[in-house]
């Protein structure tokens, strides 16, 4: 977010025709939510364009990668990397810990699709849950972040933006930025 250290968002184990809404929904929601880039890894150029088209049409910054190698990222990441499972501790219990770490070094959030190769879990500073209860990953990453960033996301600036949204108590407005009319 900006004026912070970074956060990016590395999605494993994308399996194509089976996680395409799912893994562009990761991607929206670290997007919206405050991280700063999103890594897929594997074959998941669709969510990728998806997510730098809405990155293009309602602003940034955010970037997207796509990559099949994930364990350099993972191993080399000069900040604290965060793994959300549900076999992790809770986040209610080390949230503040991890704030306190990323305070100033970049955070890594691993997400998985599919089960997680073990030594993700070794090479994890903090494995977090959010609660022990079989869910979604997107779920989990949005509790995550709005933790992280204590609900200082919900008001993230953006910028270069073809549309915007204009909150509305009914209906539904999106415009070009500058327009002010009605």
């Amino acid at each position: 977010m900006q004026g912070e250290p970074e956060v990016h968002v590395l999605r494993l184990g994308h399996r194509p025709g089976r996680d395409e809404r799912m893994s562009s929904h990761v991607g929206l929601t670290a997007r919206a939510l405050g991280a700063d880039r999103v890594v897929f890894a594997g074959e998941a150029a669709g969510p990728g364009e998806t997510v730098a088209d809405i990155t293009e049409r309602f602003g940034g910054p955010f970037e997207v990668e796509v990559t099949d190698a994930y364990r350099p990222l993972l191993q080399e990441f000069p900040g604290p990397v965060v793994h959300l499972t549900m076999y992790g501790l809770p986040v209610e219990e080390v949230e503040a810990e991890i704030r306190s770490a990323h305070r100033d070094r970049p955070l890594l959030v691993v997400v998985g699709a599919e089960k997680v190769s073990f030594d993700v879990y070794e090479a994890a500073d903090y494995n977090v849950a959010v609660t022990n209860q079989p869910h979604s990953e997107v779920a989990s990453l949005a509790v995550f972040l709005d933790r992280l960033f204590e609900g200082r996301e919900l008001d993230r600036e953006w910028t270069d933006a073809e549309r915007r949204v204009v909150p509305k108590a009914r209906g539904k407005r999106v415009e070009s930025p500058g327009n002010d009319g009605e």
